[in-house]
């Protein structure tokens, strides 16, 4: 096939690829370029290329590392614990029962919540002290005298945690489940007849051909819930040492108006989400080589 022939076929996807690279590169090295220059409006007049001070002050800004702390240990906790609930729900689904249908489109339900909805419903519908169900529930269970704890004043990373991992086990469960029904059905049914227990069978044969989708549903849970921005500011307001880097992002430039040192930590986020979103994309290369050699 010669050069004009490989153009032609070629030519109608250029308006697509130059509509992609205005809207997301483009913007891109804009803040880019932002991150490396001294710029906070409060102070139009100290204005000019600052070099990699904003991403000095990103590694060495007392808050800036807290959020940085909260963010790995949030992302931590959430994709872990989604992990392990949505790998018991997606067990539970591959065996057959009545109403599994049913069952299986109520459990994927929270995922499709919108995540600000999701948000106001944990802080009103479940946490609030005086008529949310959490305490509603306690005093149905131990009367009038019952506690009635300030969930989100009292354990505030818990709660945004929670509100998470409800909103993330149906996508681990996803493709945990997807992982499960793609499992060998002879080496299980012949495990069975030399006499292997459910639980060997499951740690020999099962966990090992989940691995590659535990880790997929690990990075790719990593990658959103590294740049959650929308359960911290809705239950939390990032107080009480809830403030993860998105949101901390949005105070330095909407509240300090330092829009240097915000976009030098808007890139920070973006590298990190790149270098999972890598080890992801391996992921799912193998899986796919492995799908196609079966």
């Amino acid at each position: 096939m010669n050069a004009a022939a490989r153009w032609a076929r070629r030519a109608p996807l250029l308006p697509a690829l130059i509509f992609t690279i205005a809207v997301t590169q483009l913007p891109f090295v804009a803040t880019l370029v932002i991150s490396l220059m001294r710029w906070n409006s409060l102070d139009p007049r100290n204005r000019g290329f600052a070099g990699v001070d904003n991403y000095v002050a990103v590694f060495t800004d007392p808050d800036l590392r807290s959020a940085i702390g909260t963010t790995v240990v949030l992302t931590v906790v959430v994709v872990l614990v989604s992990l392990l609930l949505g790998l018991g729900l997606a067990l539970l689904l591959d065996r057959k029962f009545a109403g599994r249908g049913l069952v299986r489109t109520m459990l994927i339900a929270p995922f499709l919540v919108v995540p600000v909805a999701a948000a106001l419903l944990w802080k009103h519908a479940l946490y609030n002290p005086e008529y949310g169900l959490l305490n509603g529930a306690l005093t149905w269970l131990f009367g009038e005298g019952a506690p009635q704890p300030e969930w989100i004043s009292g354990m505030p990373l818990t709660a945004v945690e929670a509100a998470l991992v409800w909103q993330w086990t149906p996508f681990m469960m996803l493709i945990l489940l997807a992982g499960l029904q793609s499992r060998p059905q002879d080496a299980v049914e012949a495990a069975r007849i030399d006499g292997a227990s459910s639980w060997q069978i499951f740690t020999h044969l099962t966990l090992p051909h989940l691995r590659q989708y535990l880790e997929l549903g690990a990075l790719l849970g990593s990658i959103y819930i590294v740049q959650n921005f929308d359960a911290v500011f809705t239950i939390t307001s990032g107080g009480l040492g809830t403030a993860n880097l998105p949101y901390t992002i949005y105070q330095t430039f909407y509240q300090a108006h330092d829009y240097g040192q915000a976009s030098a930590a808007g890139v920070v986020v973006v590298v990190g989400s790149i270098i999972i979103a890598t080890f992801a994309l391996r992921v799912v290369s193998s899986l796919l080589r492995e799908e196609g050699r079966a």
